[in-house]
């Protein structure tokens, strides 16, 4: 648009203006229907004349007012370029906020065309934009900040514009799921005094979440999205309750406790076998527990909110991430077709104990414990048919010498030094009184927790002797080698099968009864066997060798080796009701390594997560939902602090959080107020009236 110098000049003290419209603009699209526009531009500048010549406007009033008609109707031209209409709406709120920025009041060099024409979320021909200048700061502090709080009166599109947001993201794959939760106190009742189902209990709390989602999404893809986890929609109390019972074992770098012993600051482990801190305990109180096992066996418990990261076969063959699914998703839907449908993550690396001292070389420990006699009724022995493990014992047992007996049979003997002229303890037999295992046959034996618990070095070593006393590698054409060991003891079998899980790997035990199996033979003669066999399954990841024994050794490596461990979900079972816990910890996964050297977690990573009505929620519920944040995530939080529900006595939680996060890092404070209510214009007015009481009368609303 442009001055013309041929437009009347003005009175004394007056300014004018004059703009042609380009042809291609019909005026119908500046001026209105039934030039309503216009209307709405006289009414703002009564004292300013502006008339219509064709496609000609013109202006003559005070300099300033005709300095803003002459920049709003340049402002109505950008917005009309990009394809938008103008509405009475749109241009009163343009006429304000350049009356803002003339007077001060504007902290920032957005235009009302730069607010108007952004962009949001476009769904069925219709697209989702910020309306007014607070509104577009407010969207884009969501992209700029981790952490956002939207905080203003009802009707300023608090929720609207984050749900907006969460769409974008979810559609541009910078997130994977949508997380909507807002805490269901708004009409002062408990939820479990009202009738029906849960779903019919909360569906009316979290109604206005779902209805922005169908302004916002196709409404046939809402229910596939909320059946497959990648939206969420649920009250807080229930979005807190990822949970496993208080005895449940969590293992930590000094073994495995109970995750009710956990305080902030604890060590657990975490995916990568290193240790992690526990930010965060929050404890649930009695929930309703579900056992979730494993095809190998492994199992520990949890509640039906309890998250776990999973893929599905489909998954990995298009290379798509793990998702995150609760328990109680996963319930009835475990095989596809005959297989299992969630597979579940593994140890990345060995986990890594602090190293300690041990008495014995461990893998001199694991050749005894495989094929040594400890009974201590006579000389500590051995017994091979591998005349190449000898040399190995000898050498990691400084001052003992391994003597031929007969036939596979070795003792080992202490070295005696010259001028000995006592009796001195076997040093074998020292080192196993020590560790308790003096004394213990094939059905008693046990790994000392001192190499249970020990470096991965020392437990690949004691896995090793063994495997290479009493274990093997299982060859199958096609496929690749599993190795098997074999026990009477419980106690071995279940120290093998942590040692395998310890180090990243997978192990299946089974038991072979000695009832009815085929007698053994030793020296011509048949040899019933007295107890039960434990046989274990086991596969180890790649780059982890299972045996020093050449012969082992070459066999397994011939056949490929190991090939890759995996677990997958088998069963979902009840548990009856248990108190449990919550834990948050501070891996970048938010894994933890619980029962069994299971992998489950419990934050939200990847995810957009918005908590609505705020103003509802306690301090501990808001520090308890802030502190879920996970690794890529973003968290919106809406609420109007003039509006509290909670009962009396209650502080509410977003009133006391300003004090306490105003000065964070990467947390952002939006303000709205009653000139961004998009709704009915009287709700402005409503908020407006209300402020003004409460300012006169001195009336606050309980916190």
């Amino acid at each position: 648009m442009t001055q013309t110098p041929t437009v009347p000049t003005p009175a004394p003290g007056q300014a004018r203006a004059h703009f042609t419209i380009p042809a291609k603009h019909p005026m119908v699209t500046i001026l209105g229907s039934g030039d309503s526009l216009l209307r709405v531009i006289e009414k703002a500048f009564p004292a300013t004349d502006i008339h219509v010549r064709g496609n000609q406007i013109s202006a003559v009033g005070d300099a300033a007012e005709v300095a803003l008609i002459q920049s709003l109707f340049d402002e109505m031209m950008l917005v009309l370029r990009t394809g938008q209409p103008m509405t009475e709406d749109a241009v009163e709120r343009s006429i304000a906020m350049l009356r803002a920025s003339e007077n001060g009041g504007a902290d920032g060099p957005e235009t009302p065309a730069e607010v108007l024409t952004q962009n949001i979320v476009s769904s069925r021909g219709r697209t989702i934009r910020p309306k007014t200048l607070n509104q577009k700061r407010y969207v884009d502090a969501i992209d700029k900040h981790t952490i956002v709080f939207g905080i203003g009166p009802a009707g300023t599109g608090k929720t609207y514009l984050a749900m907006a947001k969460a769409v974008q993201a979810l559609q541009s794959k910078q997130v994977t799921r949508i997380i909507l939760t807002r805490p269901a106190v708004e009409a002062g009742e408990r939820l479990g005094f009202l009738p029906g189902t849960l779903y019919e209990k909360i569906d009316p709390y979290l109604r206005p979440l779902y209805d922005a989602l169908h302004d916002m999404l196709d409404p046939d893809s809402i229910p596939r999205l909320m059946a497959a986890g990648t939206i969420e929609v649920a009250p807080l109390a229930y979005m807190r309750g990822r949970a496993q019972p208080v005895f449940t074992k969590v293992l930590t770098p000094s073994g495995f406790r109970p995750i009710g012993e956990l305080a902030v600051g604890d060590l657990v482990i975490g995916s990568n076998g290193e240790p992690t801190p526990v930010l965060g305990v929050y404890p649930q109180g009695e929930k309703d527990i579900y056992r979730v096992t494993a095809q190998d066996g492994s199992s520990t418990l949890c509640c039906g909110d309890h998250l776990w990261t999973v893929r599905t076969a489909s998954d990995r063959r298009r290379d798509k991430p793990w998702r995150v699914l609760e328990t109680k998703e996963m319930i009835g839907n475990l095989r596809a077709a005959h297989a299992r449908r969630y597979e579940l993550p593994m140890l990345t690396q060995p986990v890594c104990f602090p190293e300690r001292e041990v008495p014995m070389d461990a893998y001199a420990l694991g050749l005894l414990l495989g094929d040594g006699c400890l009974t201590g009724s006579n000389t500590p022995s051995f017994a091979t048919a591998d005349a190449e493990l000898i040399p190995l014992l000898e050498a990691a047992l400084p001052g003992v010498s391994v003597t031929w007996k007969d036939r596979v049979n070795y003792t080992l003997n202490r070295v005696k030094a010259p001028g000995d002229v006592m009796t001195l303890e076997n040093p074998v037999t020292k080192v196993l009184r020590e560790l308790d295992l003096l004394g213990t046959r094939s059905c008693s034996k046990f790994v000392p927790d001192a190499y249970l618990y020990n470096s991965a070095d020392v437990r690949l070593a004691l896995l090793q002797g063994l495997l290479d006393s009493d274990g093997g590698p299982v060859a199958q054409s096609d496929r690749t080698c599993r190795i098997q060991y074999t026990t009477t003891s419980i106690l071995l079998r279940d120290d093998v099968m942590s040692l395998v899980q310890s180090l990243g790997g997978v192990a299946y035990s089974r038991r072979r009864a000695a009832a009815g199996r085929r007698p053994g033979g030793v020296n011509g003669r048949d040899v019933e066997h007295r107890r039960d066999a434990h046989v274990i399954d086991i596969r180890l990841p790649e780059g982890v060798e299972p045996f020093r024994l050449a012969r082992k050794r070459e066999k397994y490596l011939a056949s490929g080796g190991g090939g890759r461990p995996m677990r997958f979900i088998d069963r979902i079972d009840p548990a009856g009701r248990e108190e449990a816990v919550c834990i948050q910890v501070a891996a970048e996964d938010s894994l933890y390594v619980t029962e069994d050297y299971l992998l489950t977690h419990n934050t939200l990573n990847d995810a957009f997560i918005i908590l609505d009505e705020a103003q509802n929620t306690s301090s501990q519920q808001m520090k308890m939902f802030l502190t879920r944040l996970g690794f890529d995530s973003k968290i919106v939080i809406t609420g109007d602090v003039t509006q509290v529900d909670l009962p009396g006595g209650t502080k509410s939680g977003l009133r006391q959080v300003q004090d306490i996060l105003h000065d964070v890092e990467d947390v952002h404070f939006s303000r709205l107020t009653s000139d961004d209510v998009v709704r009915h214009k009287l709700v402005g007015r409503i908020v407006d009236a209300y402020e003004q009481y409460d300012s006169r009368n001195g009336n606050e609303q309980h916190s």
